[in-house]
C-alpha cells in the first residue's frame, strides 16, 4: 500500500474461509488497479453467532445482516459476501455486484478419509445444509437419514471424520479455495443438482449513490448492449448488433424479430423471452428492467435485443432510466425499423424529389395502450428532424419562429452521425435563428437539424470505466476486433488505428510444407495463430496435419479455438518461457522435434528453454512487422500498444507529445520497455499479457484517476 492509495474499508465474515476468498479477491482488485488498496476487517454475523438453527429456516440475511449494518452506518466502505448469501430483495440503502473471478459452481461429495462411495452403509448418515441439497439426497439415497449440520467447512469435515456423518454434500468452491480439494469424492454435475445462481462467485456491497464504490465497480459491470435486431429478415440485423450477440452472457429478447438471431447467441449465454403483444405482456415492464440491472450488477454481458430499432416505439427510455438510476453503463446500437422496411423496401419512398420532403412517425396509442390523437395539433409538438439543414439553419429557425415556435425550445445539431468523430452542439431555437447557425460551427460539415424536446435528453456514458473515453488501438488487424469489443462493453469509443501489418515469410512457408516432421508447433500470440492459419490456407496444407499444439496463453488458446483448433498446452499463468515450460512439465520433450513459429521481433528465450529441456527445436520467423501508415492521427483520451512494432510505429508518425496527459497502457512488459525507451514513463502494463489485459488495465487507469478526483474534491 501506498500513500496514493485509495484505500477502502472491506468487512467480511470472520471464518477461515471467509477471510481467504475476501483477501484474495480484493488483492486481484488491486493487481489490476495498484492504485487502490483495501483493509480487511473481520465481522461476525447471526449466522456466526447461532450454530443451531436449521439453516434451511433461517431468514434470507443470516450471514450479511452485521456486514452490511456496518456499511449504511458507514462503520464501512463495502463487505465482501459470497452471492449466494447476498438477501433478495436487497437491504434498502444498498447496492452491490459481483466480482469477475469465480470458482467452480458445483456441488460435491465428500465422504471420510479413506472411505468411498461403493462402501457407504445401507442407511448412510448425510449432512445437509438446504433443501436443496436435500431433494438432491433423497432422490439419489433414497434410504438415507438426513441430519441438518452447522459450523465452517473445517468443523464440519471434522464432524464428517469424526464419525457423526458418513457423507457431506458441499460447494466445491469452498473445498477448493481452502485447498481442500483432495477430499472431494465425486463432482455433481449441475443437472442432477442444480447450483444456486451465485455459488462459487463472491459479491460486494456497498452504501447506493456511493460515488467511490460506484466508480470501483464500472471496472467489473459491461455496458448493457441495446440493440436493433432489424426487421424481418435476420440479415437485417446490423454487424455491430450481431457481434454483440456473440459475445453475450445474456440476451433479454422481443418476440417480434427472426428467431434466426439467436444463433448468434453463444451456448452457454441464456436467452430470456421478455417479449410483448398487443394486450399480451410475457414479463411485465418493471420486471424486465429489474432483470436487466441485476444481470448487469453481476457482471455479465447483456444484450437486450429489441425489434427493429429500440429507439423507435420500443420502451427504451423506460429501461435505460432504471440503469441511469442505478449508475450502471449502457450502449445503443440503432437498428433497420419496420419504418424503413415497409418503405425503402418496398418502393414506396418516403422522400422523392417532387413528391415529398418529408415524413411524420407517429404512434396512434396513448400511454397505458389507450387510443391518442393524431390531428393537426398531435402531429404539430412531434420534434422536427431536419436533413441537410446546416448550411441554411438560420432561414429555417426563422420560419419556425416566424410561424409561432417558441424561440427557446431546444434544438441540437448532429455532426457525423453515428460516426467515430460523432459532435452534438445544443442550443435553442432563437440562437440558431441570430446566428449564421447558432452554436453550430463549419457549415460545410455533414449535420441534422432536430428541434424540439427530445432534445433535452442524452446518454450517460459516465457510469462506465472508460466514461465514453476515445480509446485509440493500435494493434494489428488481428486483434483489432476483440479489442475494440472490449472497449464497448467498458464503456468507451474504439478507434481502430492498426500500425503494423503482419507478413508471411518465406521461411515459414518452408516449413510448413513440411509440417509432418514436427511432433508439436509452439504458438504465442493471437496474431501467430491468424497469420499461420491464413499461411495454411494459402499454402493448401491440411489442418489436420497439425501436430500438438502449444500456446503460452488463454488469448492464443482462444484465437485457435476461432479456428476450431484446441491448444494441447496452455500455461494458467506466467506466458512466457517459464509458464511455458511448467505446463510442458510431464511431458518427454527429449528428442521431440518442435516447430517454433515467432514474430521477427520476439527473442529466442522460450526455443532456448524447450532446448534445454531436450526437444528439438526449428526457431522460425513465421511474419515480419510491416509498418502501416496513416495520414492523419485521430482525436484519443488513451491508448493501448499491443507491441514493441507498434510504438515504433507510431512514434515514427506522431511526435512524443502526442501521448502526453493520455492514459497509456502496454500488452506487456517488452512493450511497456519500448514505450519507456521512448520517453513515455507513464505508461502502465497489464498484468496479464492479453488483449483483454490491457484493455482492463487501461479502463483501471481511468478508474484510479476519477477516484483521486473524488478524494480531492
Amino acid at each position: 500500500m501506498t500513500r496514493s492509495s485509495e484505500v477502502f474499508r472491506a468487512g467480511a465474515r470472520s471464518s477461515n474461509l471467509s477471510l481467504v476468498q475476501a483477501r484474495a479477491a480484493l488483492d486481484a482488485i488491486t493487481a489490476l488497479a495498484p492504485g487502490i488498496a483495501f483493509d480487511l476487517i473481520p465481522c461476525s454475523s447471526p449466522g456466526d453467532r447461532d450454530r443451531v438453527t436449521d439453516l434451511r429456516d433461517t431468514p434470507p440475511d443470516f450471514f450479511t445482516r452485521d456486514i452490511d449494518c456496518a456499511v449504511l452506518d458507514g462503520s464501512l466502505d463495502c463487505g465482501v459476501h459470497s452471492a449466494k448469501d447476498l438477501p433478495a430483495p436487497m437491504t434498502p440503502g444498498l447496492d452491490w455486484l459481483w466480482l469477475p473471478w469465480r470458482e467452480d459452481r458445483r456441488d460435491a461429495l465428500v465422504l471420510p478419509l479413506g472411505a468411498a462411495l461403493d462402501t457407504l452403509p445401507p442407511e448412510p448418515h448425510i449432512g445437509v445444509s438446504s433443501g436443496r441439497r436435500e431433494q438432491y439426497a433423497r432422490r439419489r439415497f433414497p434410504r438415507a437419514r438426513l441430519l441438518s449440520i452447522r459450523g465452517s467447512i473445517e468443523q464440519r469435515i471434522a464432524q464428517l471424520d469424526e464419525g457423526k456423518y458418513d457423507l457431506l454434500i458441499m460447494a466445491g468452491a469452498a473445498l477448493n479455495r481452502l485447498g481442500l480439494a483432495g477430499r472431494i469424492a465425486e463432482w455433481i454435475p449441475p443437472g442432477e443438482l442444480e447450483p444456486p445462481e451465485g455459488q462459487g462467485a463472491l459479491a460486494i456491497t456497498f452504501r447506493a449513490a456511493d460515488a467511490r464504490m460506484l466508480r470501483l465497480r464500472s471496472l467489473f459491470v459491461h455496458a448493457v448492449t441495446f440493440a436493433g435486431a432489424g426487421s424481418g429478415r435476420a440479415e437485417l440485423c446490423t454487424i455491430a448488433a450481431a457481434a454483440a450477440l456473440e459475445t453475450c452472457d445474456v440476451c433479454f429478447h422481443d418476440t417480434l424479430m427472426d428467431a434466426a438471431l439467436l444463433d448468434r447467441v453463444p451456448a452457454h449465454a441464456a436467452r430470456i423471452d421478455v417479449g410483448k403483444r398487443c394486450g399480451r405482456h410475457s414479463v411485465a415492464q418493471d420486471d424486465i428492467s429489474r432483470m436487466i440491472a441485476d444481470y448487469a450488477r453481476r457482471g455479465l454481458r447483456v444484450v437486450r435485443l429489441k425489434g427493429g430499432d429500440p429507439g423507435i416505439f420500443g420502451r427504451l427510455a423506460e429501461e435505460i432510466d432504471v440503469l441511469d438510476a442505478h449508475h450502471l453503463p449502457y450502449r445503443v446500437i440503432p437498428g433497420i425499423s419496420s419504418l424503413q422496411a415497409a418503405t425503402t423496401g418496398t418502393g414506396m419512398l418516403l422522400t422523392r424529389r417532387g413528391v415529398s420532403r418529408g415524413f411524420t412517425a407517429m404512434t396512434p396509442r396513448a400511454e397505458g395502450g389507450g387510443p391518442a390523437a393524431v390531428d393537426a395539433g398531435a402531429r404539430a409538438a412531434l420534434p422536427l428532424v431536419l436533413f441537410m439543414a446546416v448550411k441554411v439553419a438560420g432561414d429555417v429557425a426563422a420560419q419556425l419562429v416566424a410561424d409561432g415556435v417558441d424561440a427557446a425550445t431546444p434544438c441540437a445539431f448532429v455532426f457525423d452521425a453515428g460516426a467515430c468523430d460523432e459532435r452534438i452542439v445544443r442550443c435553442t431555437l432563437g440562437a440558431v435563428a441570430s446566428g449564421p447557425h447558432g452554436a453550430a460551427a463549419d457549415e460545410t460539415a455533414p449535420g441534422l437539424l432536430i428541434v424540439g424536446g427530445v432534445t433535452r435528453y442524452s446518454y450517460h456514458p459516465d457510469f462506465s470505466a472508460f466514461q465514453g473515453r476515445r480509446i485509440l488501438l493500435t494493434c494489428s488487424a488481428a486483434l483489432q476486433e476483440e479489442a475494440c469489443r472490449l472497449v464497448e462493453w467498458l464503456g468507451g469509443l474504439p478507434v481502430p488505428l492498426p500500425l503494423i501489418r503482419l507478413t508471411p515469410t518465406e521461411a515459414a512457408r518452408s516449413e510448413l510444407s513440411r509440417i509432418d516432421a514436427f511432433g508439436a508447433i509452439v504458438l504465442t500470440s493471437p496474431s501467430a495463430v491468424d497469420c499461420l492459419f491464413n499461411l495454411l490456407t494459402a499454402t493448401r496444407v491440411d489442418v489436420r496435419r497439425l501436430g500438438r499444439v502449444i500456446v503460452c496463453g488463454p488469448g492464443t488458446a482462444r484465437a485457435l479455438e476461432r479456428h476450431n483448433v484446441h491448444a494441447d498446452v496452455t500455461p494458467g499463468a506466467q506466458f512466457g518461457a517459464a509458464g511455458l515450460v511448467n505446463a510442458l512439465e510431464g511431458l518427454e520433450l527429449r528428442g521431440m522435434r518442435i516447430l517454433r513459429l515467432r514474430s521477427e521481433k520476439a527473442g529466442s528465450a522460450i526455443a532456448d528453454a524447450l532446448r534445454g529441456q531436450g526437444a528439438e527445436v526449428t526457431d522460425c520467423v513465421l511474419y515480419e512487422n510491416e509498418r502501416v501508415c496513416h495520414d492523419t492521427l485521430p482525436a484519443f483520451d488513451a491508448a493501448f500498444f499491443a507491441s514493441a512494432s507498434a510504438v515504433d510505429a507510431y512514434l515514427a508518425q506522431w511526435p512524443l507529445d502526442t501521448l502526453t496527459g493520455k492514459h497509456v497502457c502496454a500488452i506487456g512488459v517488452p512493450t511497456l520497455d519500448a514505450l519507456a525507451r521512448a520517453g513515455v514513463g507513464h505508461a502502465r502494463a497489464a498484468a496479464e499479457a492479453t488483449v483483454e489485459g490491457g484493455i482492463r488495465a487501461l479502463a483501471a487507469l481511468f478508474v484510479e484517476h476519477a477516484l483521486k478526483c473524488l478524494h480531492a474534491a
